[in-house]
């Protein structure tokens, strides 16, 4: 504000009508930067006032329809009640060159009012602008953790139930089978423990776990279900939700016949730097209820990580999910 009163009192003077100096060089100066105080503290008072009526992220037209023709009229104002507080107590001007000398000192107090008020008003208009987006990216990533962490929420309990009603068979079937289902069931579940908080695990972390999760299953169907598993070494570094292949392989079982009439073969293979599970296609007549948080579940995880999508293709005797692997995390 020094500075700029001081620019406002050389300019006056340069374009003083008449060429004279009505007071010493240092007088106008402190006068100048003391009315340009007034007029900018004023106008930081109003600035004040107009965020609690208008804000810029909620009213940014009414905003600057009502701060700007506010601004300028108080700018005016106050100049020129001191340019008439100037004239009759500290020095009167030249009644020939007074009125003129009044009209310039309020157009250039104005035109640097409005210069100055302009640069303010988009300064606040681009940091609240610029806030409003950093709320709202913080909101989308809250909002996106807690819809991930309730899918993720969705696993245990669907995966305990499922189990639960396996056992509940194995009991009455074969005890020595429900025991060693037990035991494997305690394995499955540490790895669900051990990466409850993790969004992604490698491919390798997920087989050895599938390897476990595989063993119940062909503790409960004996011969009648076979899991072929090729996947090169290099993709086992490669990153997948955790449970997803384990959803996936419940699919197939949930969904299709398997006896010693028609035995299930699953496989899981790399297509195209995706991780494939297929199964020939042989569906029961009458479908378990699903909860529905098989594949549509890891759709809406993978969202999270790539755009790329979940591909299911289902022909006349065969079953196929491929979903992506992340080569980072």
């Amino acid at each position: 504000m020094i500075i700029v009163g001081i620019f406002i009192s050389l300019l006056l003077d340069f374009i003083k009508i008449g060429g004279q100096t009505y007071h010493n060089q240092l007088f106008d100066f402190i006068i100048s930067i003391l009315i340009t105080i007034v007029v900018w503290e004023g106008n930081l008072r109003l600035d004040h006032w107009m965020n609690m009526r208008f804000p810029w992220v909620l009213k940014p037209i009414k905003r600057v329809a009502f701060h700007l023709p506010a601004s300028i009229f108080f700018s005016a104002f106050v100049i020129y009640l001191s340019m008439l507080a100037f004239n009759k107590y500290v020095c009167p001007l030249p009644e020939d060159t007074k009125e003129s000398f009044m009209i310039t000192s309020l157009v250039i107090g104005v035109l640097i009012s409005i210069i100055l008020l302009t640069v303010e008003i988009s300064t606040q208009f681009f940091k609240q602008w610029k806030s409003s987006l950093v709320e709202i990216e913080k909101y989308k990533s809250e909002s996106l953790q807690a819809q991930l962490q309730n899918l993720k929420n969705q696993l245990n309990p669907h995966f305990l139930f499922n189990n639960m009603s396996v056992l509940s068979s194995l009991v009455y079937k074969d005890q020595d089978k429900a025991v060693d289902f037990i035991n494997q069931l305690s394995k499955v579940y540490r790895y669900l423990l051990d990466n409850r908080n993790n969004e992604l695990v490698t491919l390798k972390t997920e087989l050895n776990f599938i390897e476990s999760y595989n063993f119940l299953l062909k503790i409960r169907f004996d011969k009648n279900i076979r899991f072929d598993v090729n996947i090169p070494e290099h993709y086992l570094s490669w990153y997948v939700p955790p449970m997803s292949l384990q959803m996936l392989i419940e699919n197939t079982i949930k969904h299709n016949e398997v006896s010693a009439e028609l035995p299930l073969t699953v496989s899981i293979n790399i297509h195209h730097d995706m991780l494939q599970v297929n199964n020939n296609l042989q569906l029961r007549t009458m479908n378990e209820i699903s909860s529905k948080t098989g594949i549509q579940n890891i759709r809406e995880r993978y969202k999270y990580f790539t755009e790329k999508k979940v591909e299911v293709i289902e022909t006349s005797n065969e079953f196929i999910v491929r979903i992506p692997l992340l080569d980072q995390k």
